[in-house]
């Protein structure tokens, strides 16, 4: 008689998000499309505003595109989590990258407005958070922040995410970010221990 296959944590928040009624699945080609307005619909324009995610004050224009989403999809170092509703509808992703040194990267943590408040975003950070710490033995993961999102950098540091020190320019004049509403913005980096 052979011995069960230990659950591992990644599968064990996979099981948390699946038992509420989501699958979460790595992004294809096939999902860009819905990714893409996934994304649109939690941080940008009139429709983001009704969730709290919404950068819609700060930055006009587009948050992601296709060929934006075709070019991080294409990343050999990276992976989109994504997840669906069971009506399959697209409601959650969030982007991770493979460790340096130990330290992977979360980005583009994206909740539709409609499937916030729900611990949806939370159940997926915990997933991204033991991804990274289980496939690619990351000890730390790190994330920028635009330094205006207050609401934002709380709730994150409510999860035992610390600012660094450490900032980054705002790409200004790329417009395949956003069009910048204020003239002061930055990212602020923070980084969590794993494990």
């Amino acid at each position: 008689m052979s011995s069960p296959t230990p659950v591992t944590m990644v599968d064990a928040h996979q099981l948390i998000l699946h038992e509420a009624g989501y699958e979460v699945t790595e992004l294809t080609p096939a999902d860009i499309a819905d990714y893409v307005a996934l994304v649109s619909s939690a941080y940008r324009g009139e429709g983001s505003k009704q969730g709290w995610t919404t950068e819609a004050d700060i930055l006009g224009g587009q948050r992601l595109d296709v060929p934006m989403a075709e070019e991080m999809l294409a990343e050999a170092d990276s992976t989109i989590l994504l997840v669906r509703d069971s009506q399959g509808r697209a409601v959650a992703s969030v982007y991770v990258r493979q460790p340096t040194d130990g330290e992977a990267y979360l980005g583009v943590l994206a909740v539709s407005p409609v499937g916030q408040g729900k611990g949806v975003g939370s159940a997926l950070i915990n997933l991204a958070e033991a991804w990274v710490a289980e496939r690619w033995s990351a000890h730390t993961m790190r994330m920028s922040v635009i330094n205006k999102r207050d609401e934002l950098i709380a709730y994150y540091e409510r999860r035992g995410y610390e600012r660094t020190g450490e900032v980054e320019p705002f790409p200004y004049g790329d417009e395949r970010f956003g069009v910048p509403k204020v003239d002061d913005l930055e990212f602020v980096l923070l980084a969590k221990p794993l494990g």
